[in-house]
């Protein structure tokens, strides 16, 4: 018989790790702000929102466009048997500002981000790179975490906006050619039902998921044992957990939306 008692410990050490790794980059951050300094390197930080961000417009564009287009076009056909395909602007819009939107959102993110800064940290790991700058009295959470931690969590609202708006406007494109949409109803129609909470709860969601992926990526990165094997088994673990993670909180996000909002 299967013992779950130590999977639950397991599972309760790692998450006490990654919040002792948050609450020691913040500390960290507030000393030099306290001691007037910059809480990060402004280069390394840079940096890292071109790669989280500028360098990951295309695949969010792209996968959104395609995502929004087959959304609306099953829904479409779904409803027009009932002539509600009018419909479809609505849902697609809600549904992308308030779940999809963040949700594919972090799921590329950790594919992409995840797996590189947990690769790179890694490698600086087996190498004892971290270690040295240990020795030099460099805080190595201050030069490798905080930018990256951050430059994913602010990043991430910017590409969930753009994962909407590409998201409605290929609902856009394939409502006016399959169920004949003009294109000012359909905008129209989009902006009318969309609600200040559903753009909140979008908001929230991706800096939520943002700080998960920052997180778990570095953790995993930092934590490398065995070499190149190592660095390898430690970018694979980052990607699961780290979705696995941001589909679980995205759950329970909704739940708790809906037990105060949609009564």
């Amino acid at each position: 018989m299967l013992n779950p008692l130590p999977f639950a410990r397991s599972m309760l050490q790692h998450l006490s790790s990654v919040v002792w790794l948050l609450v020691q980059t913040v500390q960290e951050m507030g000393d030099h702000v306290f001691r007037r300094r910059f809480p990060f390197r402004l280069a390394s930080f840079f940096e890292q929102t071109d790669r989280a961000g500028v360098g990951s417009i295309p695949l969010v564009a792209l996968v959104s466009c395609f995502i929004g287009l087959t959304f609306a076009l099953l829904t479409g056909y779904q409803l027009q048997p009932y002539g509600q395909e009018r419909l479809v602007p609505p849902l697609v819009a809600i549904g992308f500002t308030r779940e999809l939107g963040p949700l594919m959102t972090g799921i590329m993110l950790a594919a992409r981000i995840g797996a590189a800064f947990t690769a790179e940290l890694g490698t600086m790991t087996v190498a004892e790179e971290v270690e040295a700058l240990e020795a030099m009295g460099l805080g190595p959470l201050r030069y490798l975490v905080s930018p990256r931690l951050l430059a994913v969590v602010l990043l991430m609202p910017c590409l969930v906006v753009i994962s909407d708006l590409t998201a409605v406007a290929g609902a856009a494109v394939i409502s006016r050619w399959a169920f004949d949409i003009p294109w000012q109803s359909f905008a129209e129609s989009a902006i009318e039902r969309v609600l200040i909470r559903d753009v909140v709860a979008g908001v929230v969601k991706s800096l939520l998921f943002g700080l998960i992926i920052g997180l778990v990526a570095c953790y995993k990165g930092l934590t490398v044992r065995g070499g190149a094997a190592g660095v390898g088994n430690a970018t694979t673990e980052s990607v699961v957990v780290a979705i696995t993670t941001v589909i679980g909180f995205d759950t329970l996000c909704n739940i708790v939306l809906i037990a105060l909002f949609d009564k």
